[in-house]
């Protein structure tokens, strides 16, 4: 059997494991030692390890690793007891006062306030006091300690998870509260609380043996690692293993928890990167291979597939199939099409900076290095991924506030940047930041600086990613939808301000532009590619794609523009047109030709057929449909008779 077959998550099984083992090895104490572990033996105290005493023997005698084991039983069972009823008790009320609102909200957030009114520590000594020490008090005291935790936390998430759109939808069809409390929020706030359960249980685990060490907790003689670190501190310098086995014990416990929490909570969120890692490239691969680029390019993506691995049966759908994409040198490549057409999945795996979920199956995507070296992104270890972005290709993402983190002034968010790939001073980093903010058209640049991304301007803030992106002198820009937040004045600026770096650049930058705006497009690109459906569907030069369109998607977002063109080409004088249908799901195209649904030429081949990316004799156009000037007669009928066979 595999991991891959196992009904657990692959990231789960480490930490699983660790915890499994933890816990059986405390629990089969009978089996794992025949010692009791409060059996006193004077004569041989303080012992050192042993065959029959691995761990030595205490300050009376006893069996150390007996106690250990069996002193964990304790701590375990208190932790997890008084753990899952705060949990239990704190979530529900939390819930319930966060949807129901009103007199709910008012009785549960002040049981809360009350609780949390009291230090910790003095209300469990308080309550321990009064009902005496005890296994069963523990778990009662700790519980009405640890509940407000989780119903703050609960209550702040539920509040949070209300608000959005998929819960008014459950609302408006009907719902009853109970289903959309336990079925529709409850599932969106297990991370938060999982990872709540973890503070809290390590939290119990510790003052259990706070209160033990202060003779308030485990009644003696049962084990406790509280008592055993109390009677091994007046010790330490003639045993000094005694106190070391309780407290890695406690340390190990703790850290076992954490890291399952923290695990789970990643695989409850379906958000959370797949394995844990925070992949800059899906492949397994641990060296870059070597490739060739044509002379006029920087950057190649060659036939390249990204696939998603659908469920754990192996089902996997292509997300972005066969794609071909150059970058030349000094030039600006405009990569256009509907939202969803994988424009921005492309941009990621040039940056690689791939979800996990997410792989290349095939091809390889090229680019070179400021030193003229070429790598394969998809074949770079996690290091030399993290020299290459950044410093050789940098991207400018669609928003602005949300790439800048706001609690941070973006001189420094600009000096970090730098500093990651330049050894450079902080006073040298500051003067080349500023400098390059006032090389973009920033003014004051020496106080802007200083400022919080809020206290900037929309345009700013967007002239300040470009600095930033700038700093490292990349040879390739990846401008993903710069303009998309911006009215259409700034649009004009910044899009003059890329026009304008880019012929200033002494070695020539080379930009991939991503848009759905073609007549933003027209003014910068100097080519052209079409996506649709993770394909590109058109490409060439800017002014022959845009003003002769060969495929009939690009002709279709062409109509759909209020421009000249339009009005030139279009026989519904004012009216716009429109693509009728939506874009085809990825697991679910069409078979065929992907557009084809969508399509006012299409035709019964268009449904047999799936078309290659034809291209011109000259080689300068490409279009994928078998109506395109480029896919002649004698090409398609072998096409044809290939898909055939």
């Amino acid at each position: 059997m595999t991991f891959a077959r196992l009904p657990i998550p692959r990231r789960m099984i480490l930490p699983s494991l660790l915890l499994l083992l933890l816990v059986s090895a405390m629990f089969a104490a009978p089996l794992l030692t025949s010692a009791d572990p409060i059996q006193i033996a004077i004569s041989k105290r303080m012992a050192g390890p042993s065959w029959g005493h691995p761990f030595g023997q205490d300050e009376f005698g006893r069996d150390r690793m007996a106690r250990v084991l069996y002193g964990g039983q304790v701590s375990l069972t208190v932790a997890f007891l008084a753990s899952f009823i705060a949990l239990a008790i704190g979530t529900f009320i939390g819930l319930i006062g966060a949807y129901f609102r009103g007199p709910f909200e008012f009785i549960a957030m002040r049981v809360s306030d009350v609780v949390l009114f009291f230090p910790p520590i003095l209300l469990a000594l308080l309550v321990v006091t009064i009902f005496g020490p005890g296994a069963t008090t523990l778990v009662a005291v700790l519980a009405l300690l640890y509940f407000p935790s989780f119903s703050r936390i609960a209550y702040a998430e539920t509040l949070r998870v209300s608000a959005l759109d998929f819960v008014e939808a459950s609302r408006a069809l009907g719902t009853r509260p109970r289903r959309i409390v336990l079925s529709t929020i409850l599932p969106n706030i297990l991370g938060a609380i999982s990872v709540q359960f973890s503070l809290t249980a390590a939290a119990t685990i510790t003052v259990e043996s706070g209160l033990s060490f202060l003779g308030l907790g485990v009644v003696p003689p049962a084990p406790s690692w509280g008592q055993m670190i109390r009677g091994a501190r007046g010790f330490m310098d003639q045993d000094p293993l005694g106190i070391f086995v309780p407290c890695a014990a406690l340390c190990l416990t703790i850290y076992s928890i954490n890291f399952f929490c923290d695990r789970l909570r990643d695989v409850l969120d379906p958000k959370g990167m797949e394995d844990g890692k925070d992949a800059v490239s899906s492949a397994s691969k641990t060296t870059s291979q070597i490739v060739e680029l044509a002379p006029d390019n920087v950057a190649e993506l060659s036939n390249l597939t990204l696939v998603y691995d659908q469920d754990k049966s192996g089902t996997q759908v292509e997300l972005v199939r066969d794609l071909t994409l150059t970058i030349q040198r000094n030039k600006c490549t405009a990569l256009v099409g509907e939202s969803g057409s994988g424009k921005s999945l492309t941009s990621l795996a040039l940056m690689a900076l791939l979800p996990s979920a997410i792989r290349p199956a095939n091809g390889h995507i090229a680019i070179e290095r400021k030193s003229g070296a070429t790598v394969d992104l998809t074949s770079l270890d996690t290091k030399t991924a993290e020299a290459v972005r950044g410093n050789d290709i940098a991207m400018i993402f669609q928003e602005p506030m949300t790439s800048l983190n706001p609690v941070l002034r973006v001189g420094a968010q600009m000096m970090e940047t730098l500093q990651a790939h330049m050894e450079l001073s902080s006073d040298d980093a500051r003067d080349r930041c500023i400098a390059a903010l006032e090389r973009v058209g920033i003014p004051e640049a020496a106080r802007r600086f200083d400022s919080y991304p809020h206290e900037l301007s929309g345009g700013m803030r967007q002239r300040m990613m470009i600095a930033m992106a700038l700093l490292c002198e990349p040879k390739v820009l990846i401008a993903d939808e710069p303009t998309t937040a911006l009215d259409v004045t700034i649009q004009a600026e910044i899009i003059n301000l890329l026009r304008d770096l880019r012929a200033d650049q002494a070695a020539g930058l080379s930009m991939l532009f991503i848009s759905h705006n073609l007549g933003i497009v027209a003014d910068i690109a100097d080519s052209v590619a079409v996506m649709y459906s993770g394909e590109i569907v058109e490409q060439g030069p800017a002014e022959q794609v845009l003003f002769d369109p060969h495929h009939p998607y690009t002709a279709a977002l062409l109509e759909s523009m209020p421009s000249l063109h339009n009005e030139l080409h279009s026989s519904r004088g004012d009216r716009l047109g429109a693509i009728a249908g939506t874009p085809p799901l990825r697991h679910s195209r069409p078979s065929g030709c992907s557009f084809r649904d969508r399509c006012p030429k299409a035709q019964d081949l268009c449904a047999e057929f799936h078309p290659a990316l034809y291209s011109s004799e000259d080689g300068i156009r490409a279009a994928r449909c078998l109506l395109a000037p480029e896919a002649t007669a004698a090409t398609a009928a072998t096409e044809m008779l290939k898909e055939a066979m």
